[in-house]
């Protein structure tokens, strides 16, 4: 049973198991008391003043205490960062780090006006919006009640939000951002005139992506030469042999 249920774990695409782990941890964390939510959210004067960094990454992973919001909020988050990683960025971790950097300063630099102090939700949304433009035809269903498109998606769920009576500001917050990203990686480069503007740095492939093998190499001469010498002495063994029986 363990076995299995880290061999699933372990299926989990990179990226996503590492983001939704320190999630759930840092939730579980808050719950246990060992930290508290002050000691998380984002405060750009704690940060500027006073060093702590942490902060700019701690806020993005803390959704509040467990209840009906936070797995609401997990659920999300593992379903549409997996499909993500697994569908148009298979093969490409280090655009997908790439995309999730760029998010993550985009809604630093919004919260900073915005005054939210945490920004999980927001990159959620992100995610979901992204998955949604580049899967516009598939249909959803939401909680058997909703049959739409799924560049809706991120709509519904503000509208569900809404309901809740939760601030709205969030949710825009993650399609704005969304719909940036979405703009300059695929709508763009695809007009007259236009070209691709978010392009990975080479550190990132370096660090996240697997290396390639070349489909052009060739082996040297000397490395053919030496199978063929090493062919060739097997069948003259095996002449040998052959000869002595």
């Amino acid at each position: 049973m363990a076995n299995s249920v880290t061999q699933e774990y372990m299926q989990i695409p990179a990226v996503t198991r590492a983001y939704t782990t320190a999630c759930v941890l840092t939730t579980a964390a808050v719950q246990l008391e060992l930290i508290t939510p002050f000691q998380l959210y984002f405060n750009p004067d704690l940060i500027l003043k006073k060093y702590q960094i942490w902060r700019l990454i701690t806020n993005f992973l803390f959704f509040g205490p467990l209840g009906f919001s936070f797995l609401f909020n997990m659920i999300f988050l593992y379903r549409y960062c997996r499909m993500l990683e697994e569908g148009s960025f298979r093969g490409r971790t280090a655009d997908f780090v790439y995309m999730f950097l760029f998010g993550g300063v985009l809604m630093t630099l919004f919260g900073l006006f915005a005054n939210l102090f945490f920004l999980g939700q927001a990159f959620t949304i992100m995610l979901v919006y992204i998955w949604s433009r580049r899967n516009p035809y598939i249909r959803m269903n939401f909680f058997g009640l909703l049959n739409f498109q799924a560049p809706f998606l991120p709509w519904v769920l503000m509208g569900f939000s809404l309901l809740l009576g939760n601030s709205i500001v969030i949710d825009l917050l993650g399609i704005g951002v969304g719909h940036i990203y979405y703009f300059l990686e695929d709508v763009f480069p695809n007009q007259p005139g236009g070209r691709k503007l978010l392009t990975t740095p080479g550190i990132f492939r370096v660090l996240f992506d697997m290396p390639q093998e070349d489909p052009n190499y060739a082996p040297l001469p000397e490395d053919q030469s030496g199978i063929s010498q090493n062919g060739q002495g097997e069948e003259d063994d095996g002449q040998g042999q052959n000869d002595e029986n």
